[in-house]
């Protein structure tokens, strides 16, 4: 008689993989909003570059604002590091805040206003896209890529190994011993699909995730030994 599966508790995250989490959440919500903010702002500077030298210096913005507030034309010393602090506080704090249902709902209410404008919305969607690819792709901690034939006997394709099979689908697949593969698909990686092989059939590859990752979304044309670097002989299983 079969025991009933019983899964395993859940492990809770330590405090420092949250503040990661958190911290690349942030940085999904804020590089794109970030970086559009830049782009159209360099872009007015370039503009402001050609047409402010033409206007005399005693009506340059610049000049009449600081007139009119009172203030002094003094540069003041800045602490170095202060910056970088409060950026890594600032970026947790909204990763923190856009996990939850209201934040979820402002960057919704927030990116409708955005799809609405014709310029600000394809420079905000083309960085939102390589930042989720990016920093998306960052949060997924694989151990090592490898080799797997997919999807028939005789094509190979890239794969991550993810962890190795447990619980229940390990035992309904017959309790042998078998490795979650993360099979990318190009040239964004961080779509793809989780297959589970037997461990015998999953060859581990000598080059690194990241570059893995590089062959996978050049569609081939990057290879890590492309430079004469042969590597290490496979045994024949069979």
């Amino acid at each position: 008689m079969t025991q009933p599966f019983s899964p395993e508790p859940p492990r809770r995250p330590t405090l420092l993989a949250r503040l990661r989490a958190n911290f690349l959440a942030g940085l999904v919500v804020i590089a794109p909003i970030g970086l559009t903010i830049w782009l159209i702002w360099t872009v007015i500077g370039w503009i402001d570059g050609f047409v402010l030298p033409l206007v005399p210096d005693q009506y340059l913005p610049d000049i009449l604002i600081r007139r009119w507030l009172g203030l002094d034309v003094t540069d003041q010393a800045s602490i170095r590091g202060i910056g970088v602090i409060v950026f890594l506080v600032f970026t947790m704090l909204v990763g923190w805040v856009a996990k939850g249902l209201i934040g979820r709902s402002i960057i919704r209410w927030a990116e409708s206003i955005v799809q609405r404008t014709p310029v600000v919305r394809s420079i905000y969607n083309g960085v939102k896209q390589i930042a989720e690819t990016i920093f998306a792709q960052s949060e997924t901690s694989f151990e090592k890529a490898c080799l797997i034939e997919y999807p028939r006997r005789g094509i190979w394709a890239i794969g991550f190994i993810s962890t190795t099979t447990r619980g229940e689908v390990r035992a309904r697949a017959g309790g042998q011993e078998m490795t979650s593969v993360f099979v990318p698909t190009t040239p964004n990686p961080t779509s793809g699909f989780l297959l589970f092989f037997p461990t015998e059939d999953v060859i581990e590859l000598d080059m690194t995730v990241e570059d893995a990752a590089k062959l996978v979304i050049s569609a081939g044309l990057v290879y890590p030994n492309g430079d004469g670097d042969e590597p290490k002989p496979v045994p024949d299983t069979q």
